[in-house]
């Protein structure tokens, strides 16, 4: 694919952080092309780095090795130029703000005029189906239309590039289902590039054009996966033996690079493997993962 096309090259990019007790090393060698259009999935175990990667993306990390380019740019170039919309994986929503207030928040920082704002504004609900929710406040809404407010507060600047980290993550089954249907088809519909984190294979199956799956820390990319399936899907579509094969290949990328089994080693041993969730005693909380914060829980007993 031509240049003009690619919107993310990585090449030997590598992170470490450094701590109170010494480096933690969080990326190693990332080479990774993202081109306009592609659904690129990031999965893998938890710490491995894909939030990470997210966040060197966005400028939110610096790198301490290697080069990366977003549309040809460095990341710092790219955020100031407002190149990306970013999605937590919490809302992250204003509670005194109305949902068109919430939308509306990042073109007042940006200093578009009031009627293009609610132009905006009505447009992103549109496509997110919250038309008719303008004035809820975002305490009235589900999680799952919280969620959606958040997606829709990425679009309102018209961003080429869409980071999403974990955005359904904490949601239940079905609404997961349905956000993740609904956010496809307006993929198909916008066409709009998106690096997407998950922990779920079968919702990287369903999403993604491509799937990157990565190993445990330091994070490298052991993987990167053409899906077979067609751009037009349905949920009907994950009970399709293509579908299963697609996810079976997945799974087997993600057990290449997890190969120990910690429950034999506790098994075994009787103590906690320090290799497996690398912790690092003076890290700061937010640098940890899920499971590496479950795990400190689990330790203080």
């Amino acid at each position: 694919m031509e240049d003009g096309s690619r919107v993310v090259e990585a090449r030997k990019v590598d992170l470490v952080f450094e701590t109170a007790d010494g480096p933690v090393h969080a990326l190693s060698e990332i080479d990774l092309e993202i081109n306009k259009g592609d659904f690129i999935s990031l999965i893998g175990p938890s710490g491995c780095g894909k939030t990470t990667l997210m966040r060197v993306i966005a400028d939110l990390e610096k790198p301490t090795g290697g080069e990366i380019k977003i549309n040809g740019m460095s990341p710092e170039e790219a955020r100031l130029q407002r190149a990306y919309g970013y999605v937590f994986q919490s809302p992250a929503l204003y509670p005194w703000r109305t949902v068109e207030g919430n939308l509306k928040l990042p073109l007042e920082i940006m200093g578009v005029e009031k009627a293009e704002q609610r132009k905006r504004a009505a447009e992103a609900m549109e496509m997110v189906d919250l038309i008719g929710f303008e004035k809820k406040f975002p305490w009235q809404l589900s999680g799952g239309m919280q969620q959606r407010v958040s997606i829709a507060r990425a679009l309102t600047f018209y961003p080429d590039l869409l980071l999403m980290d974990e955005p359904f993550g904490a949601l239940d089954e079905i609404v997961r289902d349905q956000l993740n249907e609904h956010f496809h088809k307006l993929w198909e519909q916008t066409q709009k590039t998106v690096v997407f984190v998950t922990h779920s294979i079968p919702e990287a199956a369903y999403l993604s054009t491509k799937i990157v799956v990565m190993s445990p820390r330091p994070g490298k990319i052991i993987d990167v996966i053409e899906s077979p399936l067609p751009e037009k899907r349905t949920l009907d579509m994950r009970e399709t033996q293509e579908f299963l094969e697609l996810s079976h290949r997945i799974r087997e990328g993600l057990r290449a690079g997890h190969s120990y089994d910690w429950a034999k080693y506790l098994k075994w041993t009787g103590s906690v493997p320090h290799h497996l969730f690398r912790l690092q005693p003076y890290s700061p909380l937010p640098r940890l993962s899920g499971m590496q914060l479950q795990s400190t829980s689990i330790l203080r007993f």
